[in-house]
């Protein structure tokens, strides 16, 4: 697991290798991971954006950009915690993925973004 805090926003993040896919006669390989967003600071917060940046160790990369996360836009009260889960598919057996959300501070009205740590993506029989 790999957590990072900015402005009062803990991300913590775990990955998991979900099994091999064809698509397209092409082999990809899935992940999921577990994001939990806690909220350490003495403001409500609302998550409002997300942008991504999967890359794998062909050199292949993805940019995804989108409001909230699995279809939510989730307010956080100080000292809660937000916990989803999600995926990606990758054309290689490593990989990564790093980006950052776009949040909301209800007190100030402030925008403000917080990082998500970079963490990676393994095959567990790639890595010795």
């Amino acid at each position: 697991m790999v957590t990072q805090i900015t402005s009062g926003i803990k991300i913590s993040v775990a990955t998991r290798f979900e099994g091999t896919y064809y698509k397209d006669y092409t082999m990809l390989y899935a992940f999921s991971y577990e994001v939990t967003i806690e909220n350490l600071c003495n403001d409500i917060v609302q998550l409002q954006a997300r942008h991504w940046e999967i890359l794998d160790s062909l050199n292949f990369t993805e940019m995804v950009d989108g409001e909230g996360v699995v279809g939510q836009t989730p307010i956080i009260i100080p000292g809660d915690k937000y916990i989803y889960s999600s995926g990606c598919m990758l054309h290689s057996t490593i990989g990564a993925m790093q980006g950052f959300y776009k949040m909301l501070n209800f007190t100030t009205s402030e925008n403000f973004q917080v990082q998500i740590p970079t963490f990676k993506l393994n095959v567990p029989f790639a890595i010795n």
